[in-house]
């Protein structure tokens, strides 16, 4: 319910934000150690900020059923001709770029937001989703570190969000601390890329980078970037 409460507020009040201004260094700020292993729930919103989520109830929009009518043989379409008489040939429609395999990688949609994958574990699918909550937010230097519920995010922050909203982070971190926080190495499905400047990461193949807001509006992108520079950790068990 709290992470609910945080995707939620945060899409209440960040629905009109613009699109990502020029990249900046995120500011340092007091680091607050992250937590050795994924944590159960999310850290606190601030004490000004009241949730609202509304809870469906079951029932209420489901029409009465109708009473079936008998199974009908579909009409046969008749194919398409050119004028002189031939049947048309057959197009195949290719295949946007923007989609991954659907099973394993996932899917990064041109208005912006990400589809995971069927094979994605629960943690990261939590990512995606919240990813999708401040993809297209403007970019703001210091944006969401002092709380998670802001009107724009740095590069640290729209990491640290991500990762808060799948129990992996306590309190957002700025991208140095990052450099030594989980695992070394690229994960399996979560790698982290951080250095004193910068911090982006990928999830289940999809890039998630202000950077790349500029191009796109959104912090979710399809094309991966040099990685030269970075240190590359990755939350345990991803």
């Amino acid at each position: 319910m709290r992470r609910t409460a945080l995707i939620g507020a945060v899409a209440a009040c960040l629905a009109a934000a613009g699109c990502a201004s020029d990249e900046q260094a995120a500011p340092q700020r007091a680091t607050v150690a992250a937590a050795p292993a994924p944590a159960t729930e999310l850290p606190p919103l601030p004490e000004d900020h009241e949730a609202k989520v509304v809870e469906p109830v079951a029932g209420d929009a489901t029409p009465e059923p109708k009473a079936a009518k008998p199974e009908q043989a579909p009409a046969k379409t008749p194919k398409a001709e050119r004028k002189n008489g031939a049947a048309a040939p057959s197009v195949d429609v290719p295949r946007p770029v923007t989609a991954g395999d659907g099973v394993h990688k996932a899917t990064a949609l041109p208005n912006g937001i990400a589809l995971p994958p069927l094979d994605a574990p629960e943690a990261v699918r939590q990512m995606i989703d919240a990813g999708n909550v401040i993809a297209r937010t403007p970019y703001l230097w210091g944006g969401g570190h002092g709380k998670w519920v802001d009107t724009g995010y740095d590069c640290s922050g729209s990491v640290s969000f991500v990762l808060a909203a799948a129990g992996y982070l306590n309190s957002p971190l700025a991208s140095g601390p990052l450099m030594s926080w989980g695992e070394p190495g690229p994960g399996k499905w979560v790698t982290i890329y951080a250095h004193q400047g910068h911090v982006w990461m990928t999830v289940a193949g999809i890039r998630f980078d202000t950077s790349g807001a500029r191009e796109t509006g959104s912090r979710w992108q399809n094309e991966m970037r040099s990685t030269a520079g970075f240190t590359l950790r990755h939350p345990p068990g991803l």
